[in-house]
This record gives C-alpha cells, sequence and structure tokens, in this order.
C-alpha cells in the first residue's frame, strides 16, 4: 500500500529498512495501525481512504474476513436482511438474496476491498501492543510470515510504531473449547464448528452437537439432511425466534417497535409472537431465559437463535434435544441427568472469543474477556489513540456504526497534526522533535 509505512527520517528508512535488518525491523506508520482484516478493520480502511488517510492493516490469515473464508460451514446464510448487513458507503448488490449466503458474503468484502484499495498485510501476526508514554506511541510488535519468492529465510519479527491503534478482531477471534471429563477417552472423532464444513461425512453416524446457538442449531439441520442422527446438548436456557414475522425480518420488527417503546416491552411482544409462531418449545427441550432475548442480547452478549428450520426437525424427532454433558466414555456420553448415548462424533458448538488480553499490554480499556468496558454505543474510543471496532455485540451493523466513527475521528486528528506541521518551517514542532529523538535512540538500542 503505497504512502502507508512513512520513516521520521530518511536515514532511519536506509537503516531499518535494509535486508541485512529485517530480523529487527521497525516501521513507523504514518497513520493507524488496524489490527485484524475482517468486516470491521475493512469498513475502517475504507472510511479513512475516503478522507486520504495512510494506513496498514496486519491480518495473521492469508486472506481478508477468515473467519468466512476458513472458519464457516458452507450452508450458512447471513442470519439478518442485507440492508443490516452492509459496510459503509457500498451497498450490496441489487441482486443478492435478502439473506446472502456465505459464498455471496464473502464475494461482497472481496469488492469491498478491490473498490477502496485496501490491500492487508497478510501472514503477520501481532504478538504484542504497546503504548510508550515516553515516546507517546503505539509500539505493536508482530510475526511476518515469509512468502516462498522472498529471499529471507524464516519468519521475522517487525515492530511499527504508530500514533493510533484500532484493534479490529472482533468478538469471533478464538475458538472455545469446553473441558469435559473424560474427553481424551472417547475416542470418536471430534471438531469444533469452526472446522466442520458439510454433513457429507457424517451420512449414517450418531453425532453429538454441543451448543444449542444458531451455529448448533444450524449444523444439527445440516446433519439431518445429510442422513446423519444428530443428538443436540442443551445445558443453558435459549431464546428461539422465527426469522420472520408474516414476511418481515424479526430483527427488522424489533428495532422499528424500539424507535417507540421501551425495551422491556419490545422482548415481550417478540415473545408472544414467537409462541404464536412457534408454540411452547420448551416441551422439546429448549427451556426460555427469564430474561428477555433483547436484554439478554445486550447485557451478556447471547444471540437469540433465529428459526431456519431446525425446530420442525426437533419436532418429529429427526434432531433429539438431549440435557447437558457430564463425562464421556469411550464411545458414549453420560448426561447431565444420568442418561447414556451411544455416538460416533463430536461437533462442539461451544462459540467464540475475543483474543484481545493476549497481546494488549497494559490497557485498562478492554476487560478481561476482550470486550471494551464502555457499553454500546461509547466502547469505540479509549485513550492514547486507542479504538475498537466490531466489539458491539450487535454484529455487523454495529461494527459499520464504530467504524464510521472511528475512521472521522482519526482523519480529524491526522488532518489537524499534518495542518499544524506545515505551518512550522522546521516541519516539527519542539515536543514532537523530543519524541522523535526519543524514537531514534530507541531505534539504534536495537
Amino acid at each position: 500500500m503505497p504512502n502507508t509505512c512513512l520513516n521520521i527520517i530518511p536515514s532511519v528508512v536506509q537503516t531499518f529498512d535494509h535486508d541485512d535488518f529485517f530480523a529487527r525491523r521497525c516501521i513507523w506508520v504514518n497513520g493507524p495501525v488496524i489490527v485484524g482484516a475482517g468486516p470491521s478493520g475493512l469498513a475502517v480502511g475504507a472510511g479513512l481512504k475516503k478522507q486520504s488517510v495512510p494506513f496498514i492493516i496486519l491480518e495473521r490469515a492469508n486472506c481478508i474476513a477468515s473467519l468466512w473464508q476458513n472458519r464457516t460451514y458452507d450452508c450458512l446464510k447471513l442470519h439478518l436482511p442485507k440492508q443490516f448487513c452492509q459496510l459503509p458507503n457500498f451497498p450490496f448488490p441489487e441482486d443478492f438474496p435478502e439473506y446472502p449466503t456465505k459464498r455471496q458474503f464473502i464475494t461482497y468484502l472481496e469488492s469491498y476491498a478491490k473498490h477502496f484499495d485496501i490491500s492487508p498485510h497478510f501472514n503477520e501476526t501481532v504478538q504484542s501492543a504497546k503504548y510508550d508514554e515516553t515516546l507517546g506511541l503505539w509500539r505493536v510488535k508482530t510475526i511476518r510470515e515469509t512468502s516462498s519468492n522472498s529471499n529471507l529465510i524464516g519468519d521475522y519479527q517487525v515492530e511499527y510504531i504508530c500514533r493510533w491503534l484500532v484493534v479490529a478482531t472482533g468478538e469471533h477471534a478464538e475458538k472455545v473449547v469446553p473441558e469435559f471429563e473424560g474427553f481424551e477417552e472417547f475416542g470418536g472423532h471430534v471438531i469444533h464448528v469452526c472446522d466442520y464444513k458439510s454433513g457429507n461425512r457424517y451420512c449414517g453416524k450418531r453425532v453429538l452437537v454441543v451448543g444449542c446457538g444458531n451455529s448448533g442449531m444450524e449444523v444439527s439441520l445440516d446433519l439431518c439432511s445429510h442422513g446423519a442422527e444428530p443428538s443436540m446438548a442443551v445445558r443453558n436456557s435459549v431464546h428461539v425466534l422465527p426469522r420472520e414475522v408474516m414476511g418481515k425480518s424479526t430483527f427488522e420488527l424489533a428495532v422499528l417497535l424500539m424507535k417507540w417503546l421501551p425495551l422491556w416491552l419490545v422482548d415481550k411482544i417478540l415473545l408472544i409472537l414467537a409462541w404464536l409462531i412457534l408454540g411452547n418449545v420448551e416441551k422439546y427441550g429448549l427451556r426460555r431465559s427469564s430474561i428477555g432475548p433483547l436484554q439478554l442480547k445486550n447485557s451478556a452478549g447471547k444471540t437469540p437463535v433465529l428459526d431456519i428450520g431446525a425446530l420442525q426437525k426437533i419436532r418429529s424427532g429427526e434432531i433429539k434435544v438431549v440435557p447437558g454433558v457430564k463425562r464421556f466414555f469411550p464411545g458414549r456420553v453420560e448426561l447431565v441427568n444420568g442418561d447414556d448415548i451411544e455416538i460416533d462424533s463430536v461437533i462442539l458448538a461451544t462459540g467464540y472469543r475475543s483474543n484481545v488480553p493476549s497481546w494488549l499490554k497494559e490497557n485498562d480499556f478492554f476487560s478481561q474477556d476482550g470486550i471494551p468496558k464502555n457499553p454500546f454505543p461509547n466502547g469505540w474510543k479509549g485513550k492514547a489513540g486507542l479504538y475498537a471496532v466490531g466489539f458491539t455485540r450487535r454484529g455487523l451493523s454495529g461494527a459499520a456504526l464504530d467504524a464510521v466513527n472511528v475512521a472521522h475521528d482519526i482523519s480529524k486528528s491526522w488532518k489537524e497534526d499534518t495542518k499544524q506541521k506545515k505551518k512550522k518551517k522546521l516541519g516539527i514542532s519542539t515536543k514532537q522533535r523530543r519524541a522523535h529523538s526519543q524514537l531514534i535512540k530507541f531505534l539504534f538500542k536495537l
């Protein structure tokens, strides 16, 4: 990406950008560093491009939207209508269906990156990011994998120095794999849902799906369509809502109602509609939470299940709902109610978590679970040039809103800095000269 890695002083470029120094390369970024090339990172990049602000995007995978490309099942579709999932300044194609498929959404994101000329740094994993109080700058350390056409051997370290850091790794950076007693004794095929593609290999197999969120429900439905015998383990309460009410998106209806009614009343209306359309789901083992679906989403980030056909299979007995897992034995599992069932395979639909605490150092903006402490809509901006996008627990629409705010705020600061520099004959202020001097001393200590 042109004009994104501009060092402070030419001699520094020549000394620290030379091949001999790649193992300890240090780069000044004349703009923000964005960590993550998913929808959130791309949306921030697009906003900065429109304002002509330079930036770089660091992505540990070899492609954009790696969660969608590498860690989702083939039958996945967007759970919400496309108008609630599009990124800023680039609508979905008109010929796309209301609920685009996985492949269509990936195509949309690739078109988005191409339209805004966004070229992330792939295969580069952030090891740590820390704000240097002395320099007044962020130090982002990465491990960069070398490509096959490189003259370098092995991976090497890079350190980026920047004024702004945008965390766009999202809420689903790492899979959650719970510990079960006897799991190592089971002996059958076990995967997390992030590695599940389709039910082709499970025809005739007895499969235990652990988890009853949208992924657990949809994977169970897909297994049915491929001739498997799925059992879905449900430990906790879950809200199941129809995806549509009288041909209209349930989500769209909720958004409309919340403009006029309090959240608790909207929850009541949604639950009444769900009972009228879906019936009493508790008799099938799907116990509803005492907290309403929207309130539960806001407080705990637990998304209600939007039914696309799994409930019909549960009613017919093709998908068996069983209590939570107590422990595993060879070829079978004991449930919390004491029942035993024989199984061949296990699919863990046990969710994901943020990985921010593992690499963002000495920072109190994020909680221990890697989510900004300030709730939506105030969780996008921290201190000292730190920003967060994609942690709203409101899907792509929340990420798009945060991305607009972040890009606008950084653009404003960047332009103010640029304007001040142009006004000074020497190019940098006394404060900046001091910071640059400290930076140069730091570089030569490497």
